[in-house]
């Protein structure tokens, strides 16, 4: 495994990339607050068959950092990763995309952008935009959950992240979830990722920069919300793979209703015992049903 940085869309990207270089491309999009080493584990798992690319996403660790907020829209963030795709494979495609949290924010927008250019779309633990944001307006469970969004968007949240030496990340890492996977190896290496120059500022500007609606407790939604989102244009139309940690805190199940609707070719896979951070926690699983996925 080792470090290569590539010139895409005007940015310099830091990538881990393993495998051999003439085998089927596999992109891998991490997401807040992680990094490219994310991936090491999936990377260990699969890269003797594929040819694994995981980059650090615009505005995390070692790749460039756009001051403005605006430089992080959902849209720019999928161009990232076509145009990723693009440069390691010239004129061809991605046999895999694979997207977890916001990378599947990322990845979701990139399939439903360039098709043609991603045989197969794997997300792990990551929701579609429109059935997220179709939970969001109900006043239940995922809206409450999703209540952290709404102060990661103040002016000063990534100033509060920093603060006691990245304790405030720490803090939204471990909310709800299982972290024994966190050694203190891997702490430190997160660390030095959020520390870098510009980082948080830049991680927290995707959720100030997604048009997401994320309503107060209690507040009454515009409903003509998703009205502006088209089905059609949203849909994806590669065979894809969902995987679910059933313990998410994070993301509640019901942000898949509906999601069968959205796609041409959907299968579902659950796994008990792990919750958002389901690639650190059950990585052999994980890789077993990415394997099995892209051999159908």
């Amino acid at each position: 495994m080792r470090r290569e940085t590539v010139h895409v869309r005007g940015l310099e990207f830091s990538c881990l990339v393993d495998g051999p270089e003439d085998a089927p491309l596999m992109l891998m999009l991490h997401g807040f607050p992680e990094y490219s080493g994310a991936w090491a584990d999936m990377i260990g798992r699969l890269s003797d068959r594929w040819f694994c690319v995981a980059p650090d996403q615009r505005g995390y660790n070692l790749t460039e950092k756009p001051a403005e907020t605006e430089a992080y829209a959902t849209g720019k963030i999928g161009a990232d990763a076509i145009a990723m795709i693009e440069h390691w494979r010239p004129g061809g495609k991605a046999h895999a995309l694979i997207g977890h949290d916001w990378g599947a924010g990322a990845a979701y927008n990139a399939a439903m952008r360039a098709p043609e250019k991603i045989e197969r779309l794997v997300i792990v633990n990551g929701v579609h935009p429109l059935p997220f944001q179709r939970e969001l307006l109900k006043d239940g469970p995922q809206r409450e959950a999703s209540q952290y969004i709404r102060w990661l968007r103040r002016p000063d949240s990534h100033e509060k992240l920093a603060e006691d030496d990245c304790q405030g990340v720490i803090r939204m890492l471990e909310r709800k979830m299982e972290m024994t996977w966190m050694t203190p190896e891997k702490k430190a290496a997160y660390k030095e990722a959020w520390s870098r120059p510009g980082a948080l500022k830049a991680m927290v500007d995707w959720y100030r920069a997604t048009p997401l609606v994320v309503p107060e407790m209690g507040e009454e939604a515009d409903a003509s919300i998703l009205e502006k989102l088209d089905p059609a244009a949203m849909r994806i139309r590669m065979p894809h793979l969902l995987i679910w940690g059933l313990d998410d805190g994070a993301l509640l199940p019901e942000c898949r209703e509906g999601l069968p609707d959205l796609c041409d070719d959907l299968e579902m896979v659950e796994i008990a015992g792990a919750d958002h951070w389901i690639i650190h926690q059950k990585p052999e699983e994980v890789a077993g049903h990415i394997r099995r996925f892209l051999d159908r």
